[in-house]
């Protein structure tokens, strides 16, 4: 893949700002989902993770690793990125947990090694879908499951790049989103709801759940202006799909 050279470059040169910026709101506390923080006991999306394996995809400085090591969980850490790894062993503490430099599409373990893949805007937002589930559902073992939070379609399609916020008006195609141009050859990934359903049918994943997580009134979320404040309250701003293995 083009854009795995271009995303790593992406990610040394912004992870200390990143992490600057956004860790006081990530790592405030453990198992908090997306750009509105809410708790994963709000949501019940992982469950309890004690001795399981469990493998994040796109670590960064490692705040949901450490969460969930310190809970019992054998966890890996996955990242892109070195700075971003860096990040997540200056910040490990007590609960040691092995770090792993990869790409989510080329994901250098086993088949059947982890009951629990996860990511919270990690991998499966920065991987292209369509070859990093399948190599998710491959490293899973039988009735594992792959849990992640991706954007919306609806937030991105309403992202007014020129006034650098979400609005209520439709700024891109919803069938044109797939790929988004952040620079320097860096890329995202963003799928419509029914091609998030065909990626994870074909890498033959059943889909359990499909929450949307839903903020209170004016929540900030800490990462993009929106107009009006409560917009997330009012449409999906986030996609946490809930799916396991057969």
């Amino acid at each position: 893949m083009d854009s795995i050279p271009a995303n790593r470059r992406l990610w040394n040169r912004i992870s200390d700002a990143y992490q600057h910026e956004h860790d006081p709101q990530i790592g405030a506390a453990p198992r908090l989902w997306g750009m509105y923080s809410i708790p994963d006991a709000q949501l019940n999306a992982l469950g309890d993770v004690t001795g399981k394996r469990v493998l994040e995809l796109g670590c960064g400085a490692g705040q949901w690793s450490r969460a969930l090591a310190a809970e019992g969980a054998n966890v890996v850490g996955l990242d892109l990125s070195e700075a971003q790894l860096a990040a997540a062993a200056g910040a490990m503490g007590a609960a040691r947990y092995p770090l792993v430099q990869a790409a989510a599409e080329q994901l250098p373990f086993a088949a059947n090694s982890f009951d629990l893949v996860f990511c919270d805007f990690g991998g499966l937002s920065w991987a292209a879908p369509h070859l990093a589930v399948p190599q998710a559902a491959r490293v899973l073992g039988r009735g594992g499951r792959l849990v992640f939070n991706v954007a919306s379609p609806w937030f991105e399609a309403c992202y007014d790049e020129a006034a650098g916020r979400v609005t209520t008006t439709l700024r891109q195609d919803y069938f044109g989103l797939n790929t988004i141009a952040e620079g320097d050859g860096a890329t995202s990934y963003q799928l419509t709801y029914g091609d998030w359903v065909k990626v994870l049918r074909g890498a033959g994943l059943v889909i359990d759940d499909l929450v949307e997580p839903r903020p209170e009134p004016a929540t900030l979320n800490g990462y993009n202006e929106t107009d009006p404040p409560d917009w997330a309250h009012r449409w999906p701003a986030e996609l946490l799909w809930v799916t396991h293995k057969p």
